[in-house]
């Protein structure tokens, strides 16, 4: 079949090549190799108007840096991990968090705007709507440069990004993430929200939105354990039913089953017949019926294994006969126990309590049984209003949020990921209201881990709040725009409440969390966790006046926290830039002893005294990778 876009491609091309005969001039020249190249680009998937942003611009003249906001400091304990808030633009931190991070990231889970096309985000600092003749590829270059620089952080051997989705984008993001993980294992889930539906007049009522786990290297999913009762094997007919599995694709499994009309037993069981001999000509012994395979279509199947492993299983009391169907083309139905089944009764997972009359076993799997999760949740706890937005109207009163994620669900997709990694990092950076940063430490306290968050949103407030701010004369930047922005107005607070168990009024929180192994924590006992707030900022990349080495030594700091997931304290954890910081701890006896963990400012000249107590330390100098390109571009 011939390809016609190749052959006018192939045509075009031609047309150039002639072109460039006849202008050879550089200018021509380069203009005709573009037009080549884009000619030849990828032709098969998402084709879309990719965009430039407002960060992508400021980049060209600035350094991204982070800068710590002290008054927002949250402290548990001594011996909590450090978790991080970070406002400011998600792909500023993205830049940042790649020098920090490279494939160290366990776990990614993003809930971005799903654009409704109801100005729901921002895009270079502008609403985007329905009328928007770019919505849809503004938002697909927004989701790609993000999805490019969060592969970057990912362990590529053993870790997972889930990204939830509604039906607005869905089948978009599906392509795009299938175009940039085309080594992963990429699974959709159907999840229900919301119950009672959202109507809409002569459609469907919507109750789910859509999760996509992208599972990198050897990262697994976590199985599901079924408390109670001990639970019986689930028996499974023994004729295939797949459209492959049709008498004429076998040799050795189309053969007659001869049960006794009077006991209902398998009385014996007879050869594989030829593929042209009609099952009309099969004589069963006196009293029994010939059973096949056979639909009740009329369509000739095949069994599910062949002679020999039939009268294997039926020996042990792995098959049975069931119901009498007379006037079916089948007249008996045939069960067995499938190899998977088989497999943990002889491991030991499942057991034999007794044996039927016909041998048959009666077999169970024993309460707490693993079951894979399946791709189509309805789970009451996974309800947004209930264990979303009530939860977050009970920490921080009514109007603060609209439409958060349920804790549980968020918390069940962090498990279901990082199940077998209790220290994982988890990145988020599509914060908002920061559930997932809630959820982890939830898992946390369920669990005994020690997982940290990187929880990244801007400080965006609503349009409705933008539209009375700007009638009162209040711009961005102001003090009380900044406060009622997400970052400092929800993320942070609901961060900091549910580490202490209070609400936003200071009162204990009230009621137990939904525990996945059955287990109550009180709201009011709140998490040992540790919470920096950081705040993306930038640094112009040629200063006039003053050497870049030095201003970007300012923000050192905070890149060793992030990346260590510590707090640089002055005592334990020391940062020497200069040598004032030197005598200061090193040279100072007492506070030599603290120290614990010291990174070193690689142009400061030593002595062989500042060496010697150096090495016994074991100190590291601050990693190339934070700022090297940018310094070496200034040649400092």
């Amino acid at each position: 079949m011939a390809n016609i876009t190749k052959q006018k491609r192939d045509q075009m091309l031609a047309f150039l090549e002639e072109l460039k005969k006849e202008h050879s001039d550089d200018a021509s020249v380069r203009a005709f190799n573009e037009i080549e190249n884009h000619l030849k680009d990828k032709k098969f998937g998402l084709v879309f108007e990719e965009h430039t942003e407002a960060v992508d611009e400021l980049l060209n003249t600035n350094i991204p840096v982070f800068t710590e906001d002290e008054s927002r400091k949250i402290i548990s304990s001594d011996d909590a991990p450090w978790s991080f808030i970070i406002e400011g633009d998600n792909l500023q931190a993205l830049y940042l968090l790649e020098k920090t991070h490279f494939g160290k990231v366990s776990c990614i889970y993003i809930d971005p705007p799903y654009n409704t096309g109801a100005k729901d985000w921002k895009y270079n600092n502008d609403y985007v709507d329905s009328n928007d003749v770019y919505r849809h590829s503004k938002w697909l270059s927004m989701m790609k440069t993000r999805l490019r620089l969060a592969k970057r952080l990912l362990d590529p051997d053993n870790s997972i990004l889930i990204c939830t989705i509604d039906e607005k984008e869905y089948l978009h993001l599906g392509c795009l993430l299938e175009e940039m993980f085309p080594e992963a294992s990429i699974q959709m889930i159907s999840s229900v929200i919301n119950r009672a539906g959202t109507g809409r007049k002569y459609e469907f009522s919507r109750t789910d939105e859509y999760l996509f786990f992208v599972r990198l290297g050897k990262a697994s999913i976590a199985m599901e354990k079924t408390e109670g009762e001990n639970t019986p094997v689930t028996w499974d007919t023994l004729r295939r039913s797949g459209p492959s599995n049709t008498r004429d694709k076998t040799s050795r499994q189309f053969y007659p089953v001869f049960v006794n009309d009077t006991t209902k037993l398998i009385q014996s069981v007879g050869d594989p017949i030829p593929k042209d001999m009609d099952i009309s000509e099969v004589v069963a012994p006196k009293g029994c019926t010939a059973v096949f395979p056979i639909r009740d279509n009329g369509i000739e199947m095949m069994w599910g294994c062949v002679k020999e492993e039939f009268l294997r299983r039926l020996e042990k009391g792995y098959l049975r006969v069931g119901k009498y169907t007379p006037q079916k083309p089948q007249k008996y139905v045939i069960s067995y126990l499938t190899s998977g089944i088989i497999s943990d009764i002889e491991s030991g997972k499942a057991f034999v309590d007794s044996y039927n009359e016909d041998g048959s076993v009666n077999a169970f799997y024993y309460g707490n049984k693993e079951i894979p999760p399946t791709t189509n949740w309805n789970k009451p706890t996974h309800d947004a209003q209930w264990y979303g937005s009530n939860l977050i109207k009970a920490i921080l009163g009514p109007n603060r949020f609209t439409y958060p994620k349920s804790l549980y669900a968020v918390r069940d997709c962090i498990n279901y990921a990082t199940h077998d990694k209790k220290d994982a990092i988890i990145v988020d950076f599509f914060a908002g209201s920061g559930t997932t940063g809630h959820a982890v430490n939830l898992l946390n306290a369920e669990d005994g881990g020690r997982r940290s968050f990187i929880l990244v949103t801007n400080n965006e407030i609503s349009e409705a709040e933008e539209k009375e701010f700007k009638k009162r004369d209040i711009n961005k930047g102001d003090i009380e725009w900044e406060e009622k922005g997400i970052a400092k107005y929800v993320t942070f607070p609901r961060t900091k409440c549910s580490i202490e168990g209070k609400d936003i009024n200071g009162n204990n929180l009230v009621g137990d969390y939904i525990s996945v192994n059955g287990t109550p924590i009180p709201m009011s006992d709140g998490f040992n966790s540790n919470v920096k707030y950081f705040k993306c900022d930038w640094t112009p990349r040629r200063p006039e006046d003053y050497l870049l080495s030095n201003a970007l030594c300012l923000h050192i700091k905070e890149m060793i926290e992030l990346q260590n997931a510590i707090e640089i304290d002055g005592y334990k954890n020391v940062l020497l830039l200069n040598k004032d910081d030197i005598k200061k701890n090193i040279l100072n006896p007492e506070m030599y002893e603290k120290a614990e963990n010291i990174w070193l400012n690689q142009n400061i000249v030593l002595n062989s005294e500042e060496i010697k107590l150096l090495k016994k330390k074991g100190f590291k100098y601050i990693p190339r990778e934070f700022f090297g390109q940018e310094l070496k571009e200034v040649a400092e």
